[in-house]
């Protein structure tokens, strides 16, 4: 005997799990910390070459452009301290962006010009000065996941990943093992909505070099300033 299948009540349902599957952006509390040894690291697909191109750490004020963040500074008893103290960040080297477009041409565009950018946002300031004694100023896209994420033994990381265009940003959130709650929450949280408001890069190599580029200059609320241009590579 054969049931009746209620085909509307099937449509809806099937509509209901697509939308629910494309829900853009969880809040931070949906996302759990991972011990450093489980959390996923970056990836390369088959383009096994991009592995040996290089990537730098940046001085605040490159990544806040990068954003397109203002670049502010928090005030502590009235002390100024620099923004997103507890914040690192590698960015492609100028062989990087220029290895990139070379491998592209002499693959006759099977290669990719694609590249990434590494933010680590630390619970504390004394985790990340512990972290940077041991990390390298400069290190090779495959050293990465071995020696900055795996390295990190003793944390427990959230992962987040934005593809915007021809850059593609990994960030993560470190703290202790063991630890509740994250106390950069406030920083992790503005650098997120910065990455999700960002255009689409074109162009990698234009927008790293040239910081005062319309899809990365500051704007909004009615507040402009200037700065001296930075280059954001090396």
């Amino acid at each position: 005997m054969e049931i009746p299948v209620n085909k509307s009540h099937n449509k809806k349902q099937k509509h209901h799990h697509q939308s629910a599957a494309v829900t853009p952006n969880p809040p931070l509390s949906d996302y759990s910390f991972k011990p450093s040894a489980a959390v996923k690291g970056l990836r390369f697909g088959g383009q096994f070459v991009v592995k040996s191109f290089t990537i730098r750490r940046v001085w605040p004020l490159e990544f806040l452009q990068l954003l397109s963040l203002p670049p502010r500074y928090d005030d502590d008893d009235c002390n100024k301290r620099p923004p997103f103290n507890s914040t690192a960040a590698f960015l492609p080297t100028n062989f990087t962006i220029l290895a990139h477009h070379a491998w592209n041409t002499l693959t006759l565009g099977l290669g990719t010009k694609k590249s990434k950018a590494i933010l680590f946002v630390f619970a504390t300031e004394a985790l990340k000065a512990a972290a940077g004694r041991v990390w390298p100023a400069e290190i090779a896209f495959g050293d990465v996941n071995r020696r900055l994420i795996r390295g990190l033994s003793g944390c427990e990381m959230a992962r987040f990943k934005f593809r915007k265009g021809c850059l593609t940003f990994y960030i993560y959130a470190v703290r202790e093992k063991g630890c509740f709650g994250f106390s950069a929450a406030d920083d992790l949280k503005t650098i997120l909505q910065a990455v999700v408001s960002l255009n689409d890069f074109l162009d990698h190599t234009a927008m790293l070099a040239l910081p005062n580029q319309r899809n990365i200059s500051y704007s909004g609320g009615g507040s402009s300033f200037t700065t001296a241009p930075v280059g954001v590579v090396h």
